[in-house]
């Protein structure tokens, strides 16, 4: 079994957190993900099946080893139709990751967060 049937396979509903512990308030940041395969893991997609985010900012921002979001904010646009997804995301490639602490500030600070 190839990897990307094998994780189509799982239900990865269990990973999901719980939304209302995690922004009880306007903005979402979303947890960030690895980008896998030129996607977002599984477990994002059953996180946003499983919570509806009318009315939330979705802050999105990830890691990657070349592919930078690939279409994941699209992806998210169209899985949270109701909630405004910023397309200003911030990636970064694996290799660069310790050297960016500073950048996420910078970012955030940027879109006035």
């Amino acid at each position: 079994m190839g990897a990307s049937v094998f994780l189509k396979s799982v239900d990865f509903r269990a990973f999901a957190v719980n939304v209302k512990t995690i922004a009880p308030t306007q903005n979402l940041y979303q947890s960030g993900h690895a980008i896998w395969w030129f996607d977002m893991p599984m477990a994002m997609y059953s996180f946003f099946e499983e919570y509806d985010f009318v009315g939330k900012t979705i802050i999105p921002f990830n890691v990657h080893n070349g592919s930078c979001f690939s279409g994941t904010i699209a992806t998210i646009q169209e899985l949270e139709p109701n909630a405004k997804v910023i397309t200003d995301g911030f990636t970064v490639n694996e290799r660069d990751v310790a050297k960016v602490a500073g950048d996420v500030a910078d970012w955030l600070q940027g879109l006035g967060y």
